[in-house]
């Protein structure tokens, strides 16, 4: 049975004329394995930089990182990572982006080949195989970067906003496709997001981060239903965390320009 991620007193300082600012601090999380956390708060209160930390791609000032016990010193393929603007390989098909961290891996050609089909099926991309990027939909990249991450398998899923940049309606489509695919995987996932709605409707748990410096001001476990439609979001139990949620959020906001 694995430990999951734990972050202990992290703190992160950035170089600045005259000296430091100082992004995060005391920042405790813990998240077990298989969860779906979504971190939320205003501009500035350093959620890219606490999923960077977690990826291994800056290191904290203070405290530590460790998942499974082990210490996060850099990135690694237990860690997969999606950004909102979900880069692909553009020189490179559907199935070989999907493969491309296997490459990487050494997996054997076979047992790749496997595991690429298994997850271009799982995010409904198999006609797309041989498909360059460049053809593909906003939402349709935003699948196969997802599919490349977890074709790893990689113990957490870590997700940088990887909705923001679509259309109302396909973001609908890839909140329900996203569900689905942790519930078919059991992969752990911590999302950064500004969309409180998004949060509620995802997560089992919330984290509220305060700004100037980033911390942990709340968190809120999700009580909805495992199977969740978007339906859902017009129950008043889906209203009343959503409302509390972003009171939450706005109160950090409203403390620290002034009200």
């Amino acid at each position: 049975m694995t430990s999951g991620l734990l972050l202990t007193g992290v703190v992160k300082d950035f170089p600045v004329a005259g000296g430091t600012q100082r992004v995060l601090e005391g920042i405790d999380i813990s998240v077990t394995p298989g969860e779906f956390v979504c971190v939320v708060g205003a501009s500035g209160s350093g959620k890219s930089t606490l999923l960077s930390l977690i990826a291994g791609l800056a290191a904290p000032t203070e405290g530590s990182i460790t998942l499974d016990e082990e210490p996060v010193t850099g990135p690694g393929p237990d860690r997969g990572l999606v950004f909102q603007t979900g880069e692909l390989f553009p020189w490179r098909t559907v199935a070989g982006n999907v493969g491309f961290g296997l490459e990487l891996l050494r997996i054997p050609r076979a047992e790749r080949a496997a595991r690429v089909a298994w997850y271009l099926e799982e995010v409904g991309l198999t006609a797309y195989a041989d498909t360059l990027p460049g053809k593909l939909s906003g939402g349709q990249r935003q699948r196969v970067a997802i599919a490349r991450a977890l074709a790893c398998e990689p113990h957490v899923l870590l997700l940088d906003e990887p909705f923001g940049a679509l259309d109302v309606q396909t973001k609908e489509d890839m909140q329900i496709f996203l569900r689905k695919v942790w519930q078919d995987t059991g992969t752990t996932v911590v999302m950064v997001t500004h969309d409180v709605e998004e949060a509620v409707f995802l997560a089992q748990r919330v984290l509220v981060l305060a700004s100037n410096p980033g911390r942990v001001a709340s968190e809120m476990a999700v009580d909805l239903p495992a199977e969740r439609s978007l339906t859902d979001r017009r129950t008043a139990e889906f209203l009343g965390m959503r409302t509390v949620i972003e009171d939450l959020v706005r109160d950090q906001h409203s403390s620290v320009v002034g009200g």
